[in-house]
């Protein structure tokens, strides 16, 4: 069971600008206002808490008050009390929270839609051997806030007419000193829901906090407890960390306390000693640094308004990380002191498969990923241009639509400190988008086809529909992509060739 909660802390004092600006949050609001008015004619207590409460804060100090999408309220109010309270009210809500104390709800207010969350007050207890808690009500904003992860997270505001602020943890304080810390004890914190350790991680790189070091050393020592979270719940979580701005500094939390030996073993594997000689990079730090070089490409394309651009791109984002994964496997010591990774793209694309697979990510998303793991390396065949139209050809099919992440990828990936070296390469891969854009001027790269279809090819070969016939298109795909757009006449005597190559 969870250690007891913390005592009963002293409130702390806010300081009347914070006072005046939630007051004129909340007023911003009419569904806050109509809420609290609602709740608290019934007699009820209601706030606003959690998240929605620390970003409006956020948002206050950036550039004025601003309330945020999706609200979290939590009040003294029983489950079925808030349904029969929004009766009448709310455009739509749904239970399928209400054995955990939530009911949700969709307010249209002046042309918008604010959705909800109401949870009763919690006093809940863990069995610590998942994370389902023992749903008990609470009588206490206090308590209800003692168990929530984090100082910043534990702030509320009051929806009734004095719009109280309570911080009995110091979360505004640590909010404003980018401190992470939890309202109790960070041990038993994250034993009750380990989850809370990858928070702390996504907290990093969204809100720019440093965990002070409890909570890092609970981290480390309660790293094996996240074996217990289910893969999907990891994914998401991982996820929103690397769509963050700048997640680099949250990862490095996150292989540092142990946490990625669990979820993303393959990571952590990067930190491979390097030899005597320096004949390899630091891998790990290699691929954090192409991280961050891919998501500066990715906003710079999203400013330039190009087509397709995602900002953020998740997809980009986890081959940037991953596109080395299979260094560790296939290092080899050769003579004189170098040493080499043959074939990493190969191991590395299937081991991007398998572990994507195994955090349940979309299976678009693993193969994306996986793919662009595969193709990372191609470009360094292209030397300084002496690839041919064929080569440039197959590049672009192999590619397909992942073409503009495969550019960003591999632009990225030149991490060299050497000025002359980096410049070259950028050069030459402007080279090899210039061929890409002028092969593109005389024929469809997007949609390379073979010059006869099936049909055309039953027809021309007297053949009746089978594996035949998969294998003459096959054959003449290879062809187009080797010579370019043929003729008909062209097409068809070269299949005929072929066929008659095979019954030899």
């Amino acid at each position: 069971m969870s250690a007891k909660p913390p005592s009963r802390p002293t409130p702390q004092p806010v300081p009347p600008a914070v006072q005046a600006t939630v007051r004129e949050l909340v007023d911003l609001s009419p569904v806050l206002t109509e809420l609290g008015q609602r709740f608290t004619a019934a007699g009820f207590e209601v706030h606003l808490v959690g998240g929605s409460v620390r970003d409006a804060l956020l948002a206050a100090a950036a550039d004025g008050p601003r309330v945020p999408g999706d609200l979290d309220v939590t009040t003294d109010a029983r489950p079925e009390q808030v349904l029969e309270l929004l009766r009448g009210w709310a455009g739509s809500t749904w239970n399928t929270g209400i054995a955990f104390g939530t009911v949700g709800a969709e307010v249209h207010r002046q042309g918008t839609s604010v959705r909800l969350e109401i949870t009763t007050f919690r006093a809940d207890r863990y069995d610590r051997e998942s994370r389902n808690p023992e749903v008990a009500w609470g009588d206490s904003l206090v308590d209800d806030l003692a168990r929530r992860d984090f100082t910043v997270n534990a702030m509320a505001v009051s929806l009734g007419p004095d719009r109280t602020v309570t911080d009995p943890f110091g979360g505004l304080g640590d909010l404003l000193a980018k401190r992470l810390r939890t309202p109790g004890s960070a041990v038993d914190s994250f034993a009750d829901d380990p989850l809370r350790m990858l928070r702390a991680v996504r907290f990093v790189a969204q809100l720019q906090l440093t965990p002070d070091d409890e909570v890092v050393a609970a981290m480390t020592s309660s790293a094996a407890q996240l074996g217990r979270i289910t893969p999907e719940r990891v994914q998401v979580e991982l996820s929103k960390t690397l769509l963050q701005d700048s997640p680099r500094a949250a990862l490095e939390l996150f292989v540092d306390t142990g946490l990625a030996d669990v979820v993303l073993p393959e990571l952590s594997a990067l930190r491979m000693e390097i030899d005597e000689h320096h004949q390899h990079k630091d891998v790990y730090t290699h691929s954090l640094t192409v991280l961050d070089q891919a998501i500066e490409l990715e906003k710079a394309a999203g400013r330039a308004g190009e087509d397709g651009a995602e900002s953020p791109d998740l997809v980009l984002r986890l081959a940037a990380l991953l596109h080395d994964i299979g260094k560790p496997a296939t290092r080899r010591h050769e003579p004189k002191g170098r040493v080499s990774f043959h074939h990493h793209e190969v191991v590395g694309a299937k081991l991007v498969r398998k572990r994507l697979t195994a955090l349940r990510y979309p299976k678009d998303v693993v193969e994306a990923v996986s793919r662009l793991t595969f193709l990372h390396l191609r470009f360094h065949g292209y030397g300084t241009g002496e690839w041919t139209d064929s080569a440039v050809r197959r590049y672009v099919t192999d590619a397909g639509d992942l073409l503009p992440r495969l550019h960003k990828l591999v632009r990225s990936d030149s991490t060299t400190r050497n000025k002359r070296r980096a410049a070259m390469l950028s050069a030459t891969y402007d080279s090899l988008e210039q061929r890409i854009r002028e092969i593109s001027e005389q024929e469809d790269l997007a949609r390379v086809r073979p010059d006869l279809d099936g049909n055309a090819i039953m027809e021309l070969l007297g053949l009746e529909p089978g594996p035949d016939v998969g294998r003459a298109w096959r054959f003449l795909k290879d062809l187009r992509l080797e010579r370019g757009p043929l003729d008909r006449d062209e097409a068809e005597a070269a299949l005929r060739e072929w066929w008659t190559d095979r019954q030899d």
